[in-house]
C-alpha cells in the first residue's frame, strides 16, 4: 500500500484501518507522511452529539469530560456508541519531510474534511462548548494523513466559522441533491427537519437550484415546544412558503394538516433530515409519482421508506446520503454566504436576544435518542432513565478487567447486559462464550467446564474435548443461572477462579486461562448465599462489581421503544408493516409483564400474527394479554353448576360479583381505578373487595 492512511499508527487491534480501530497512537511526534495540525475548532456529527448530550443529561462540565474520556481511551475522536465523528479545524503546525501540504504551509488556517473517526488526535482543553451547533474550541493537535483532505480556510468571522464546518459536515449531500434537482422540473419542495440551521441550508440550496420553487418547511411539533411559529417565520424569512407543526408519529393526521394547508396536492421533491418514526411515512405519502424523495443520512429511515412507497404502489425515486464531493467545500461556502441572513437571525436567536430554546432543544434530542437508542448503543433498546443510569453503570465497568454479578428477574435481558460488557471491554476482539447452567447435567459439569482428555471416560471423544475456560480463553465467559451449579462444582470453579489454572478430566498437565466471568441470577446470589445454597468465599469472588437490571414494571418508558423494534422487525420479517396505536402503547405500558422483555417479544410477535389490520389498537392488546383473566372473569355455568340438581340464583350471583371485582383488580390495579371501571362508588367496591376476601 503505496498511500498513508495511517496504518502504523494502530494500536488495537493490529491489522484493521484506522477509522475502524479501537485504539490509535495519538503521540505528537510526526512519520514522515504526517502533519500536525493544532485544534481550534470541532464540529461533532448531529447523532454523536445528541448522543454525548443525552448521557451527560446537557452538563457541559460532564460533556467536555466524557470528549476527553473518549480520546484519551481511543487515541482519536469517535464515539462507540453512534459509530460517529466529527470535523475539525485548526492551524498546520509541522509537517513530516514527505508530507505534501498542497500549497498550504505551516501558520495557515486550514479545515480537515476527512473524520476524526480514521485520525489521531490529541485534546489539551476543552475551552467552549456550543450546544446549538454541536461544537467545541479547545487546544491539542490531530495528526493527519496523506490521505486526509486539507482545505484552507477562507477569511471568515467567528460565526460564520461556525457555520461552515457545519455545512461541511454535510459534505456531498449538498451539492449531490441540488445536482438532482436541477435536473428535474421542481415547483414544490417539502423539507422535513428540526434542526434549524441545517433546514436553513436546505432552503437555500434549493432556492439556489430554482429560484422561484415553493419550499414548504415541517416540523415535529413535540420538538420545539418552546418555538413560535412567529419565532421561525422571523428566523426563516422569505426562505420557506409555508411552515407546518405536526405530530410525525401519527403520519396520517399529519398529511391531513399539510394538505390543508398546501391545497395544492402532491410535492415533486421531499428533503427527509429526520430519523423519527413516521417521517419516512410523511415524506413517501406527500411525494407526487415520480417524485423525488431525499434522505441525508442512511438513519434518516431510508430503508424503512422504500417498503412503504412500494406499498403506496408509487414510482418514487429515493435518493440516499452522498459521500464526499469534490464540491462540497466550495458548495458549502456559497451556501453560508447566501444563507447569511437568516443563519444571522438564528444566531440572535440562540443567543439570548429572543426567546432562548435551550430546554426545547434538550427535549429534542432526547426524542431523538429515544428513537435510536437501539442503534446507539449495540442494539440495546431503552428509553427509561433508570434504564439508561443502568446502561451508564455498566459502560463504566465494561472497560475494567473484574468479574461481574448481573442480577434480575428472568426475561430482563441479562444476557444482553453481557453483550454490552463485553463489546465494551478490552476483551470485545476475543470470544465471549455464553453458557446456561441450568442446562448442565452435574455428573457431566466437570467436563463441560475444564474439559477431557482423550480416552479419559467411557463414551469420551477420541480426541478429547476442550472445556468452557479454554473456549473462553482471553475472552469473557458468561455464567447463566450460575446458582443452580452444586456447591461441589463451585468450589472447583472458585479454584480456577483464584489460580487461574485448572486440569482437564483424565489431564496431569495443568492449563493455565485468562477469562473474565459475568455471572447471572435470577435469584439474587446474596440470597442463596443466606440459604446456604450458594458457597460465600465464591459470591465475593465474582461480586466485584453488581449490576441490577430492573424488571420491566419498573421501567415502564422503554416499553414503547421496545415494542416498536419488536415490530419493527417482525414487519421486515414477514414483510408487511404493522404498528401500534396510542391507546395500544397504554394497554402495554398498563400490564405487569411478569416475564419481562422476553414475555414481552412473545406478545407483540402474537399480536402480529393474530390481527389482521396493520394498526394494533388497544382492544387487541387488551384481549391478548388479559386473556385468561377474561376468561376467568365470567362464569360457566354448565361446567361449575351443571352437576347440580337445582341452581342457587343468589350464589352464582355471588360468585359472579366476585370474579367481576377480581378482574376489575387485576386490570386496574386500584380500588379507585377498579370502582370506576365497574361504574360503582369506591366505598360500595372497597366493601364487596373484603366481603369475598379479595
Amino acid at each position: 500500500m503505496e498511500r498513508n492512511f495511517g496504518l502504523d499508527r494502530v494500536l488495537e487491534p493490529k491489522g484493521s484501518l484506522p477509522v475502524t480501530s479501537w485504539k490509535l497512537d495519538n503521540s505528537r511526534q510526526l512519520r514522515p507522511k504526517e502533519v500536525r495540525v493544532n485544534l481550534k475548532r470541532i464540529a461533532f456529527e448531529r447523532e454523536n452529539f445528541m448522543q454525548l448530550c443525552s448521557v451527560c443529561d446537557y452538563d457541559e462540565d460532564l460533556l467536555k469530560e466524557r470528549i476527553m474520556k473518549i480520546v484519551n481511551e481511543r487515541g482519536k475522536l469517535h464515539n462507540p456508541y453512534t459509530e460517529s465523528s466529527a470535523l475539525f479545524m485548526g492551524t498546520i503546525d509541522e509537517a513530516g519531510r514527505d508530507f505534501d501540504l498542497g500549497g498550504l504551509k505551516p501558520g495557515d488556517e486550514t479545515v480537515c474534511l476527512t473524520p476524526l473517526a480514521g485520525q489521531p488526535v490529541y485534546i489539551e482543553k476543552i475551552d467552549n462548548v456550543d450546544i446549538y451547533y454541536g461544537q467545541i474550541t479547545c487546544t491539542g493537535y490531530a495528526i493527519c494523513f496523506e490521505t486526509a483532505k486539507l482545505m484552507p480556510v477562507p477569511d471568515l468571522d467567528d460565526r460564520k466559522e461556525v457555520h461552515f464546518i457545519r455545512a461541511l459536515e454535510e459534505e456531498g449531500s449538498f451539492y449531490g441533491i441540488s445536482e438532482e434537482l436541477r435536473q428535474r422540473d421542481v415547483r414544490r419542495v417539502m423539507i422535513i427537519g428540526s434542526n434549524m440551521a441545517e433546514a436553513i441550508f436546505y432552503s437555500q440550496m434549493v432556492r439556489g437550484s430554482h429560484p422561484d420553487v415553493k419550499v414548504s418547511f415541517v416540523i415535529d411539533s413535540e420538538y420545539f415546544s418552546g418555538i413560535t411559529m412567529h419565532d421561525l417565520r422571523t428566523i426563516f424569512g422569505s426562505l420557506v412558503d409555508n411552515i407546518y407543526f405536526v405530530d410525525l408519529s401519527e403520519p396520517v393526521e399529519a398529511v391531513k394538516t399539510i394538505m390543508e394547508g398546501e391545497g395544492e396536492g402532491y410535492f415533486d421533491a421531499v428533503i427527509n433530515l429526520e430519523n423519527i418514526k413516521g417521517c419516512e411515512s410523511v415524506a413517501s405519502l406527500m411525494s407526487r409519482d415520480n417524485g423525488l424523495v431525499c434522505y441525508t443520512s442512511l438513519n434518516s429511515r431510508y430503508r424503512h421508506g422504500l417498503l412503504i412507497v412500494d406499498c403506496l404502489g408509487k414510482e418514487v425515486m429515493n435518493y440516499s446520503v452522498d459521500g464526499y464531493s469534490k464540491h462540497a467545500y466550495d458548495f458549502a461556502l456559497k451556501l453560508v454566504n447566501d444563507a447569511e441572513e437568516p443563519l444571522s437571525r438564528l444566531d440572535m436567536f440562540y443567543s439570548g436576544k429572543k426567546k432562548t430554546p435551550y430546554k426545547a432543544i434538550r427535549d429534542a434530542f432526547n426524542k431523538e435518542r429515544t428513537q435510536t437508542a437501539a442503534r446507539q448503543i449495540d442494539g440495546f433498546i431503552y428509553k427509561s432513565k433508570v434504564t439508561a443510569e443502568m446502561i451508564e453503570e455498566v459502560l463504566n465497568v465494561a472497560q475494567y478487567d473484574c468479574n461481574v454479578i448481573i442480577q434480575g428477574e428472568t426475561g430482563v435481558g441479562k444476557e444482553k447486559v453481557c453483550n454490552l460488557i463485553h463489546q465494551n471491554s478490552p476483551r470485545r476482539g476475543k470470544p465471549c462464550i455464553k453458557i446456561n447452567c441450568a442446562t448442565i447435567q452435574e455428573s457431566l459439569a466437570e467436563s463441560e467446564f475444564f474439559g477431557y482428555e482423550k480416552g479419559s471416560f467411557t463414551g469420551a471423544q477420541a480426541s478429547g474435548k476442550e472445556g468452557y475456560f479454554e473456549l473462553a480463553n482471553n475472552g469473557t465467559l458468561f455464567l447463566d443461572e450460575i446458582g443452580s451449579l452444586s456447591l461441589v462444582m463451585q468450589s472447583k470453579l472458585l479454584r480456577v477462579l483464584q489460580e487461574n489454572t485448572y486440569y482437564r478430566v483424565g489431564g496431569v498437565t495443568p492449563k493455565h486461562v485468562n477469562v473474565r466471568v459475568v455471572c447471572a441470577n435470577n435469584i439474587p446470589l446474596r440470597k442463596l448465599v443466606e440459604e446456604g445454597k450458594f458457597r460465600e468465599d465464591l459470591y465475593y469472588r465474582l461480586n466485584i462489581c453488581l449490576i441490577n437490571v430492573m424488571p420491566l414494571r419498573m421501567r415502564k418508558d422503554d416499553i414503547s421503544c421496545l415494542a416498536d423494534a419488536f415490530i419493527s422487525n417482525y414487519s421486515k420479517k414477514y414483510g408487511i408493516t404493522k404498528s401500534f396505536s396510542k391507546d395500544a402503547y397504554k394497554q402495554l405500558e398498563e400490564y405487569h409483564w411478569p416475564g419481562n422483555v422476553r414475555e414481552l417479544e412473545n406478545t407483540v410477535h402474537r399480536l402480529y400474527i393474530a390481527e389482521k389490520s396493520q394498526i394494533i389498537d388497544g382492544y387487541s392488546v387488551d384481549m391478548l394479554i388479559n386473556q385468561s383473566v377474561f376468561e376467568s372473569a365470567v362464569i360457566d355455568i354448565k361446567k361449575e353448576f351443571g352437576s347440580e340438581e337445582f341452581m342457587d340464583f343468589n350464589l352464582i350471583m355471588d360468585e359472579q360479583e366476585k370474579k367481576l371485582i377480581e378482574y376489575a383488580l387485576k386490570k386496574k390495579k386500584t380500588t379507585r381505578k377498579a370502582a370506576d371501571f365497574l361504574g360503582l362508588p369506591q366505598t360500595t367496591l372497597a366493601r364487596k373487595k373484603l366481603k369475598h376476601n379479595l
